[in-house]
């Protein structure tokens, strides 16, 4: 794998090295040791699968609020996304930040997103398939999120959000 850096820190982008032979590819997504040498953790506690009907689908920024906050490795396996994140993490010199990679089924790429970042993507085609690792399971009660177009984080969407949910509308301003 190899894990490049993003402006925000903690964030990688990771890249797959596939082995190829006459059936195809075997490639690693994800070695506990790889990313514990670089300060990362992420014991799996719960995989999560998105599937999105259309293009232009916008899901989040969502996040769990502490002590419940949750790292994710992101991939696309299926179509494409624009995933996004913005670090609000009130110490963090990159506090209300964001940064955005494209992740499709093709480049395999993925996303790591340490605890205390709002996550978010919008799909670039139809059928589109997201899958997360996640360290922490779902607490209803430490769900929280931030909008999508909140002027806080100026967000550039590559296209005009065709289809999100009422909740995400709803989000009030961000108070930094």
């Amino acid at each position: 794998m190899i894990f490049t850096e993003t402006p925000l820190e903690g964030v990688f982008v990771i890249d797959v090295e596939p082995h190829e032979d006459e059936r195809g590819s075997f490639a690693r997504t994800f070695c506990s040791t790889e990313f514990a040498s670089r300060g990362l953790s992420l014991p799996v506690s719960q995989c999560n699968v998105s599937y999105n009907t259309l293009r232009g689908t916008l899901r989040g920024m969502h996040y769990q609020a502490e002590p419940h906050g949750e790292a994710k490795l992101v991939r696309c396996t299926s179509g494409s996304i624009f995933d996004v994140v913005v670090d609000l993490r009130p110490r963090s010199q990159t506090y209300c930040r964001w940064f955005a990679a494209e992740l499709t089924a093709r480049n395999r790429r993925m996303l790591y997103v340490p605890s205390g970042l709002a996550h978010g993507f919008q799909t670039l085609a139809d059928e589109s398939e997201v899958f997360y690792l996640m360290s922490a399971p779902y607490v209803p009660d430490a769900f929280r999120g931030v909008r999508f177009d909140d002027p806080a984080f100026g967000i550039s969407w590559p296209e005009p959000a065709r289809v999100v949910s009422a909740r995400d509308l709803d989000y009030a301003d961000f108070q930094p």
